[in-house]
């Protein structure tokens, strides 16, 4: 596919450039991302993915799109769904491989939403070692439960991209509307008070033993602190 430049600002170009030839420095990182819902995961995806040149696979969104595409596993996945079944994890470690080929994914990535479970972590694991890849850090998002339900509930998220505002603690330029694209912001359905707690319970239950396996790979965040001051322990973990 041609891509026409000439509308695009030379300082633009350049520093995309520039950019692009520091990822090229950069040493290769695989990461996992593990927090409750409303932790801030959303907002700190983002950031990571630009400053250490990594692509970013949100397990859901990765789903959806193989089934769009209907490429083997999206058509596989699609019949575990349409009977009312649960993906397999084979199927989802299936989608994390292939992504992981694509040059976006050259310097590594960051895993959002994945693995939820041991048997999860073990199977990433596995596929990992046949690449001698493994996981090099997994950030815990610690924040208090009672937190979360005001932050979820004040929460609003741009589909596209993943980016999420608070309409109190971090509201958008305009409100309604995501500060780069202009595109609407939405509210999720699930993000409720009710829907929060069950998830919540199901964390907790379901992740602990994820943590533990990672143990000597965890960096635990104070995520209940602001973006900026997350952002800065991440920092502080990674170069590490």
């Amino acid at each position: 596919m041609t891509v026409d430049l000439s509308e695009v600002p030379v300082d633009q170009l350049m520093k995309e450039v520039s950019r692009r030839l520091e990822c090229t420095r950069k040493p290769e990182k695989r990461i996992i991302l593990i927090g409750p819902p409303g932790c801030g995961k959303g907002t700190q995806s983002p950031r990571i993915k630009y400053d250490h040149c990594l692509c970013h696979l949100a397990t859901g969104d990765m789903l959806r799109a193989a089934v769009a595409a209907k490429t083997p596993l999206g058509m596989e996945a699609k019949k575990a769904m349409d009977s009312g079944g649960l993906v397999s994890d084979e199927i989802v470690v299936g989608l994390i491989e292939e992504a992981t080929k694509s040059p976006e994914c050259s310097k590594g990535f960051i895993l959002d939403g994945f693995p939820r479970t041991l048997v999860q972590a073990q199977k990433l694991d596995e596929m990992l070692a046949k690449r001698a890849q493994s996981i090099d850090k997994v950030l815990d998002f610690q924040v208090p439960d009672r937190m979360l339900v005001d932050r979820i509930a004040g929460r609003w998220v741009h589909p596209a991209s993943g980016r999420s505002y608070h309409e109190k603690t971090a509201p958008p330029k305009v409100p309604g509307v995501d500060d780069i694209t202009g595109e609407p912001l939405i509210k999720r359905k699930d993000d409720n008070v009710e829907t929060l707690k069950a998830r919540l319970s199901a964390f907790h239950e379901q992740t602990a033993p994820v943590i533990q396996y990672y143990a000597k790979k965890v960096i635990q965040l104070q995520a209940q602190k602001s973006a900026d001051e997350v952002s800065k322990q991440i920092n502080a973990a990674l170069a590490k």
